[in-house]
């Protein structure tokens, strides 16, 4: 069946959504070269019930369900959707068949600057959002991950478009501070290509608003480990009629399946659970090239506490059981310090004068909290990225307001903040001075700077007998190597970071090396398998 040379493409009438349905279109042409592209655009009846929280309307679908009968009716080709917004629900005439690739899925908190002596005074925290999701997950986090002692969290419900919300955001006195999607976000501030001329400019006077808004603002990425979003948040869902084939093919060249994939287990483990936006659960699932990671935390309707981090790796599990711990190292209980006990860190002698210098329009990467040197006083309008959530929650119990985190991931997890810090962010990773011994890091690797020496230690482990190792750097691998070169044929694990990258460069592709997404995991992992028997 021959492809149409024109389309319409139905949408909600807000920016946000008449934005994402331009995306669509621009996709579709750039696939498409010479096709015709008509936009229609209607309110929703989440769009005009502006009183209740999503969560108490009966409804099923309140954003999606009214362009139904436009479809079925022939009215319009194909209807673009946040996926999120769609029941877990299948409808039985119509169709999901495109997905375009996600934007960035994770939350993300605005508080207002003018609000922040307040909150530290009262060590009281009132927040605009009327996710359960949200308020049963971010409560404790930001408690503990904010740059002063949080005693309470509030949560106070809120409705509107995101400029709006933003908006109200600054007009209640009251309120210390605002969580939104941050790829909603993304999408307002960014050039919209393909929208026509009038609409250009009002995107642009929106954007401009939300930047000069952000700017009386910090903010923060929520990590997804800790707060996984709403199914399938950040990405679009293309919806058509069952029967139309002749669109399949046309929208099969836009369409990603590794997105799709991620959308669909997280709607299928949402719905395990009953799913709708009124359950208290966030689901996360990331594609790698190293495997499925799942982010699960929340309640369920009957009390059920879930907190589930796990990674299905590329290919599935080999490692066999070990059921003596004596061989494992680190060992079960163990104070860990991420050297494993091969070096003492000494800070270098560097001045605030010099690292204001050398560190000058870049935003810091600090890869372990003592990177940052003690003397440093960082203003607010300085960006700060961990490397890990412990990383993190020192830093701000010694007064450093952190906008986000690899989450132990690794670095080529991008902060993709450029569009919230209002310009391109360029990085300098506070770490260590070059170790004997470590290969270098890719021509991807972000600049540095060493604030710290690693001494090696007299004193240093005996691995004699370990055969299962979780490795939390690359530098304590390496010299472990040294002193033991029997450890090569073991087994290795370490997070998808670094560390990795330095393990199979030194050890080899063929090696006994898997990753895992941190210590504890690690042991989860053994524990498992001594459980199971004999693995694979």
């Amino acid at each position: 069946m021959a492809s149409p040379k024109r389309l319409r493409i139905s949408s909600r009438q807000s920016d946000l959504a008449r934005i994402q349905a331009y995306l669509v279109g621009e996709a579709l042409r750039r696939a498409h070269p010479g096709l015709e592209i008509d936009f229609r655009f209607r309110e929703s009846l989440g769009d005009v019930n502006q009183a209740d929280p999503l969560w108490k309307m009966p409804e099923r679908g309140v954003f999606t369900e009214d362009f139904l009968a436009d479809l079925v009716g022939g009215e319009t080709d194909l209807v673009v959707h946040s996926w999120k917004d769609l029941p877990v629900a299948e409808r039985s005439e119509t169709e999901i068949v495109a997905t375009l690739p996600r934007a960035d899925a994770r939350d993300l908190l605005l508080l207002k600057k003018s609000a922040w002596p307040r909150v530290g005074a009262n060590r009281r925290l009132r927040v605009y959002s009327s996710s359960p999701r949200r308020a049963r997950n971010l409560g404790g986090f930001l408690a503990d991950h904010l740059p002063t002692p949080i005693a309470a969290v509030e949560f106070v419900p809120v409705r509107g478009n995101i400029p709006t919300r933003v908006r109200k955001l600054f007009e209640d006195g009251e309120i210390d501070a605002l969580i939104v999607a941050k790829a909603a976000l993304d999408r307002l501030l960014a050039p919209v290509p393909g929208a026509p001329a009038h609409e250009t400019e009002k995107f642009g006077a929106t954007a401009d608003e939300l930047r000069r808004r952000i700017a009386d603002c910090r903010w923060m990425v929520l990590p997804l480990s800790e707060n996984p979003t709403a199914a399938a948040q950040g990405a679009l869902a293309i919806e058509i009629r069952k029967d139309r084939d002749d669109l399949r093919g046309l929208l099969a060249k836009i369409h990603d399946e590794n997105t799709a994939r991620a959308v669909r287990r997280e709607r299928e483990i949402l719905a395990g659970y009953g799913g709708g936006c009124h359950q208290k659960i966030g689901v996360s699932v990331l594609k790698r090239d190293y495997g499925e990671i799942t982010f699960l935390r929340g309640e369920t309707d009957a009390g059920e506490v879930l907190d589930r981090s796990e990674l299905e790796p590329i290919g599935g599990r080999k490692s066999a059981k070990i059921s003596d711990p004596a061989a494992l190292w680190p060992s079960p209980g163990a104070v860990l310090d991420g050297n494993e006990g091969f070096y003492q860190r000494r800070a270098l002698p560097i001045t605030s004068e010099e690292f204001a210098r050398r560190t000058e329009g870049r935003a810091l990467w600090i890869a372990r909290a003592n990177a940052l040197p003690s003397e440093v006083n960082l203003g607010p309008e300085r960006v700060v990225w961990t490397a890990g959530l412990a990383t993190w929650r020192k830093l701000a119990r010694h007064g450093v307001w952190v906008n986000g985190s690899a989450e132990g991931l690794g670095e080529r997890e991008a902060p993709n903040v450029d569009a919230i810090h209002g310009q391109v962010v360029l990085w300098v990773k506070l770490t260590h001075s070059p170790v004997d011994g470590l290969p270098p890091g890719g021509p991807e690797e972000m600049p540095s700077l060493a604030t710290y020496d690693l001494l090696p230690r007299a004193d240093v482990p005996d691995l004699a007998g370990k055969r299962e190792f979780f490795w939390m750097s690359g530098s304590a691998f390496v010299a472990a190597l040294a002193r033991h070169p029997e450890i090569r044929e073991a087994r290795h694990r370490s997070g998808p970071g670094r560390t990795h990258e330095v393990l199979r460069q030194v050890l080899g592709e063929r090696a006994k090396i898997e990753i895992e997404l941190g210590y504890s995991a690690w042991l989860k992992q053994i524990r498992a398998k001594g459980n199971e028997g004999e693995g694979s």
